[in-house]
């Protein structure tokens, strides 16, 4: 169902930019890779746009994850992307992977909880972070924020991410195929529930899924990276073959845009998306987190973007 309306949406954004109509402005959206949950939400914002505002056409683009994304909007062209909080942060401050370069950001719209997934399955001999010491572990692909929150965590947890594992560096859907052909234990990554390729691996015949508590690092990696992180839950009904609830740590998403941005494409994008919402939720039930009650100034290290505050304003909501 939600895959038909996606491209039901596609479909008919597709023909409204082949109506002869002229296009004023068109804008990419950076989003992840095709087993996230980036991508189908990218998308669907894509198709939104380009029916709901006039002159604009948007296009969802398949990226390495946040870290990209936020190298994308660095560039200057009319880029949006989907950010984890922490990789928002960095770059904003000119950190780790964006060490000596800031990016001049701006949020848009505070999205939905990001989860940390630590996979494995059973007869991995795995069932405890200190398990994965020695083990063929993906920490996520290079240009992503599950890389960069997989090393906080793994570094939280008293492990060192080179000396004490196996390191490969994979998307979420190739650590999922990777774990089926058995060559690696266990992968990292951070998404929203469910993600699909997640699922994938839980419903395939012979396997059963195991996910690994983390919960209790949370503390150490809001005491070095700042309160950015909470202790979660992944309710065991997400997944096939989860035993119990999964604890773990989780991060805001958020919608960014380059600071340039001009105040009424932003207030038209928010606008989409909040009035909209109904259609991103058919194409994945994350969308049901864009609420105006999460758009706090607490909820993300980037300061909102004065379109935004406009929508949100008018919406009653103070962003203090």
């Amino acid at each position: 169902m939600r895959r038909s309306r996606f491209l039901a949406l596609m479909l008919s954004a597709t023909l409204a930019g082949l109506s002869g109509a002229a296009i004023a402005q068109n804008l990419s959206i950076a989003t992840g890779g095709t087993g996230g949950v980036y991508y189908p939400m990218g998308g669907g914002l894509a198709a939104l746009l380009s029916q709901a505002v006039p002159g604009m056409q948007a296009t969802a683009e398949v990226t390495g994850g946040s870290v990209d994304n936020l190298k994308l909007i660095a560039s200057g062209k009319p880029y949006i992307g989907f950010s984890m909080a922490d990789a928002a942060q960095d770059a904003l401050k000119g950190e780790d992977k964006f060490k000596g370069t800031k990016v001049p950001l701006k949020t848009l719209m505070v999205l939905y909880p990001n989860r940390m997934h630590v996979v494995t399955i059973e007869g991995t001999g795995i069932s405890k972070m200190s398990d994965l010491k020695g083990k063929r572990v993906s920490t996520g692909s290079p240009g992503s924020a599950t890389e960069v929150m997989a090393f906080r965590v793994i570094e939280a947890a008293g492990l060192d991410k080179d000396k004490d594992l196996k390191r490969e560096r994979l998307g979420v859907a190739e650590s999922v195929n990777a774990v089926k052909d058995r060559k690696i234990d266990a992968f990292f990554w951070v998404g929203g529930l469910p993600t699909a390729a997640v699922t994938d691996l839980a419903n395939t015949p012979g396997t059963t899924l195991k996910m690994v508590d983390h919960g209790d690092v949370v503390s150490k990696m809001n005491e070095k990276y700042g309160k950015l992180y909470v202790e979660d839950t992944i309710p065991k009904s997400v997944y096939k073959g989860m035993q119990t609830d999964n604890k773990q740590a989780t991060v805001w998403n958020i919608l960014v845009a380059h600071e340039t941005m001009d105040e009424k494409t932003a207030y038209d994008i928010v606008k989409t998306a909040f009035e909209k919402r109904s259609d991103l939720i058919a194409v994945h039930k994350e969308a049901e987190n864009f609420k105006l009650e999460n758009q706090k100034a607490s909820a993300t290290p980037v300061p909102y973007h004065p379109g935004a505050v406009k929508y949100f304003a008018e919406k009653g909501v103070k962003l203090q």
